[in-house]
């Protein structure tokens, strides 16, 4: 077999699978599927937070097949903010050094429909992640905490995924009626 033959199988066999794997409604491992009633969504996210928590879950979303749209142009807001961070010392050497940091992030989510029907009420989530630090090796545990700071952002973005899969059409239905049955009871006169 000559190498460009090996090379055209190899590249034949790579599109296929592919194919087969987008075929089959592969979805990355533990995230559930995101209900198509909540069409047209924005992600609407704050100055505050990491673009790389925003960016990861728009492409959850868009691997779910949701449909994305500027908020002027959707039926429903996912909105992130107050997004705080903290690194605390977990562990102390005999030296008074620390010795294992947690590293936590905390974001505030909520989702509206575009006349302002709460469908997930304001929830706080959070991901945290301990590791050991040797002074010894600054820059790698650098990385290894810039590795980590990803990790709790993917996390994040997965609870938040968590959090709108329960949103169904029939729920969403009745949250409607559910508002609109409480504005009529405060627009009512008072006997």
């Amino acid at each position: 077999m000559t190498p460009s033959a090996g090379f055209l199988i190899r590249s034949t066999a790579a599109v296929a699978l592919s194919l087969l794997i987008a075929g089959c409604g592969f979805q990355l491992r533990g995230a559930p599927p995101v209900s198509s009633a909540l069409q047209p969504l924005a992600v609407a996210c704050t100055d505050n937070v990491p673009q790389q928590l925003c960016d990861g879950v728009r492409e959850q979303l868009e691997l779910g097949r949701i449909e994305l749209k500027p908020a002027a142009e959707a039926d429903f807001a996912l909105k992130i903010s107050n997004f705080r961070q903290q690194r605390r010392a977990s562990a102390i050497t005999q030296r008074a050094a620390a010795a294992e940091y947690t590293l936590t992030h905390t974001v505030d989510v909520e989702v509206l429909t575009a006349d302002n029907i709460p469908l997930i009420e304001p929830a706080n989530l959070n991901s945290s992640e301990t590791y050991r630090y040797d002074e010894s090796n600054v820059l790698a545990k650098q990385r290894e905490e810039d590795d980590l700071q990803q990790k709790l952002y993917d996390r994040l973005a997965q609870q938040i995924i968590f959090r709108l899969a329960p949103i169904d059409e029939a729920r969403i239905q009745r949250m409607r009626r559910d508002a609109e049955e409480a504005r009529g009871e405060d627009t009512e006169p008072a006997p």
